[in-house]
């Protein structure tokens, strides 16, 4: 399975011009959270990914809620928070939101470090995991070089031992990909990153 997987389009229309060109030539397309900005305008910035035709999944960010992606998603367009979805023999299972609590204030959509145990625990398991935030000392680093990331997801990836650990959210870490035992994580960022799942 040929996957196109982003994160953090903050309704961006250039990027999302260059995602919707590139979803044809995926079989799935992964988008894993912040839509829009700080709780505003995710319809329109969801409709800039009209385009994509292939089956897309995606986990909310910290900039909208899980009520406000599923209200806003379109047609073949899974939302997964703290819950699994089966494609085509690949299993995902999804968490978003900014874990742990964020700096951001009352607009942003986050978990406490046990709210998002509690949810990962949901998962038994995954040949993908998606979530909006990163684990706990892989691709999480800001530009203070403060590392920032979940050690709820970082213990969920050990336990389950995912082909893929996909995420976003820490801005100054996209492109950086890390090892979690077998696990390969990548923080995606706005752009088109390429993985193939043989399962």
């Amino acid at each position: 399975m040929k996957i196109l997987a982003f994160s953090d389009l903050h309704h961006s229309a250039s990027r999302a011009e260059a995602l919707v060109e590139a979803a044809q030539e995926a079989d799935l397309v992964i988008g894993a959270g912040d839509f829009c900005n700080a709780r505003r305008g995710l319809p329109d910035a969801m409709a800039l990914l009209e385009g994509i035709t292939t089956p897309m999944v995606v986990v909310p960010g910290n900039a909208e809620s899980a009520a406000e992606l599923k209200a806003a998603a379109r047609d073949g367009m899974h939302v997964l928070h703290g819950e699994g979805l089966e494609i085509a023999g690949v299993r995902l299972f999804g968490l978003g939101y900014g874990v742990p609590l964020t700096p951001f204030g009352a607009w942003s959509c986050d978990l406490t470090e046990d709210q998002a145990e509690d949810l990962l625990n949901h998962c038994e398991s995954a040949d993908i995991l998606i979530t909006h935030s990163p684990p706990k000392g892989v691709a999480d680093v800001t530009s203070q070089g403060i590392s920032v990331g979940s050690t709820a997801i970082r213990a969920a990836i050990k336990r389950l031992q995912p082909q893929l650990a996909l995420c976003g959210h820490i801005h100054d870490s996209w492109g950086q990909t890390g090892q979690i035992g077998a696990t390969h994580v990548v923080n995606l960022g706005p752009t088109p990153n390429w993985f193939d799942i043989d399962v």
